[in-house]
């Protein structure tokens, strides 16, 4: 072959040549493009009764939750995190939602009439799969007693109300099923199974734990897990209630089975355990420790099938808990910090730089408008939520500087009047509906434990003033 002829190939292949080379370059741009604009998956989990203080992330020294605290550490945490009403079904609502519960209709855990209002709320999961996601609910729904599914979830597994530790009845997709085991641990496999499988779309599971609810029953294996630890009483414990007069009236006591429609655990299932303080507290966060298994669980599959780094993952809680603040003990409902303020976690690489750190006044009805907003996916209408993107993209941006709170009486909690507070940065205003002379006022800044109301304080007089038109404007503005 002569040099003429060696010319002449070199010069047909190199169009060639190039030609394959911007096919390449095309196809790994368009594959770039793709992977930027394709639709994140979502795990939301929540957890029942916990306080935002009990996690390793938020500086708890004994809690064993490195899962959970990974996700803090490879995320954003949220340290203002709060309930607008410290109440489970009420809170689960608002979550769904965006919308507080006096305009949702979810007003309390009582029976009646739940079950009707829970089948017809628009949620979030229902617009993302109008928007083309796969949709699964797993765990505890408790608004109502009723277990079927509810719209807007391809895939149900949900149980009766409060629902057991050991041994559950579940309502699979339609079907009935008694099962031997741990709930925590069922709930678990469930999700890993969702997550596990082939999905031709988008997912968003929610996965809702009976778990660290009463009665605080742990997984065999956790039983030994916080043996010495002891319950060190609060600095509140000691508050005297001379300012909490609304703490020192005389109701009659009621039983938890009862005003919550829960089936109690049978008595073997205690197996010994005590209902002292430091049982209670320990068991907690015993029940924790298997939550948080399943966490590394979704992690590791999130990870083996190449799906976390476009997966969002939510951690939170639906109230918090007093374990001895103002002498209240194992309980919610108050519009103290440790009953209202949640854990809030969220991992997303796409949108969150890790070991991210947020101080805005944040609330569980900012989660729907969030996740619809990072989804791509049309807002719901008419929420009183917004959505905190901005606010991850720079955590200084300028945010709201108060919210209000509520609670509504249950006939069966009459120890707990029905509330309305107003909380900024800095003060809190709680008002009692119906109740004459038992308001309360905090300076947080100074007296962060709420330990002095300064209701009467005349020092105080012009900033109660402004709460309370504050009050009225939220009042007005979320109706």
């Amino acid at each position: 072959m002569d040099a003429s002829e060696i010319g002449l190939k070199r010069r047909a292949i190199l169009p060639l040549l190039l030609f394959c080379t911007t096919v390449v370059v095309f196809s790994v741009y368009v594959q770039a493009v793709k992977s930027q604009t394709r639709k994140p998956n979502i795990i939301f989990i929540i957890t029942d009764d916990q306080r935002w203080d009990s996690l390793g992330a938020a500086g708890n020294r004994l809690a064993k939750t490195p899962h959970i605290d990974r996700l803090a550490r490879e995320g954003a945490s949220f340290r203002n995190f709060f309930t607008t009403t410290p109440l489970c079904s009420p809170s689960r609502a608002s979550f769904l939602t965006g919308r507080y519960a006096h305009t949702h209709g979810v007003i309390n855990n009582d029976k009646i009439g739940l079950d009707v209002i829970s089948h017809t709320l628009m949620t979030f999961p229902r617009r993302l799969r109008e928007a083309g996601y796969e949709t699964a609910f797993i765990g505890k729904w408790h608004m109502g007693p009723d277990d079927s599914r509810r719209p807007g979830f391809d895939h149900w597994i949900s149980f009766k109300g409060q629902g057991v530790y050991l041994d559950p009845v579940v309502n699979i997709n339609g079907e009935q099923r008694q099962l031997d085991g741990y709930m925590t641990d069922w709930l678990n496999r469930w999700a890993l199974e969702f997550v596990e499988r082939s999905h031709n779309k988008p997912f968003m599971l929610y996965l809702s734990h009976k778990a660290v609810h009463a009665p605080y029953l742990p997984a065999r294996r956790h039983e030994a897990l916080y043996g010495e630890a002891e319950f060190i009483p609060p600095a509140s414990a000691s508050d005297d209630l001379s300012g909490k007069p609304v703490l020192r009236r005389q109701v009659e006591p009621m039983d938890w089975t009862q005003l919550e429609g829960v089936t109690p655990e049978p008595p073997e299932s205690r197996r010994g355990r005590g209902q002292d303080a430091d049982s209670i507290v320990r068991d907690q966060m015993r029940c924790l420790a298997a939550v948080d298994d399943g966490v590394g669980m979704l992690l590791g599959e999130l990870t083996r099938k190449g799906l976390l780094e476009n997966t969002i993952i939510i951690f939170t809680s639906d109230n918090g808990y007093l374990l001895g603040e103002h002498r209240q003990f194992d309980t919610k409902r108050f519009a103290y910090e440790e009953s209202i303020r949640v854990p809030f976690i969220i991992r997303y690489p796409r949108s969150v730089n890790a070991g991210t750190t947020v101080d805005a006044l944040t609330l569980n009805i900012d989660v729907a408008p969030t996740l619809l907003e990072l989804a791509g996916a049309e807002p719901l209408e008419e929420v009183q939520g917004k959505s905190f993107v901005p606010l991850l993209r720079d955590r200084h941006t300028k945010w709201r500087e108060s919210f209000m709170a509520e609670y509504f009486m249950e006939k069966v909690v009459p120890r707990a009047p029905s509330w309305q507070a107003v909380r900024t940065t800095r003060w809190k205003y709680i008002h009692y509906v119906g109740l004459e002379g038992m308001d309360e006022l905090y300076d947080l800044q100074n007296d962060p434990r709420e330990m002095r109301n300064l209701i009467s304080d005349a020092s105080a007089h012009s900033t109660l003033a402004q709460l309370r038109t504050e009050l009225e404007r939220l009042k007005r503005e979320t109706r």
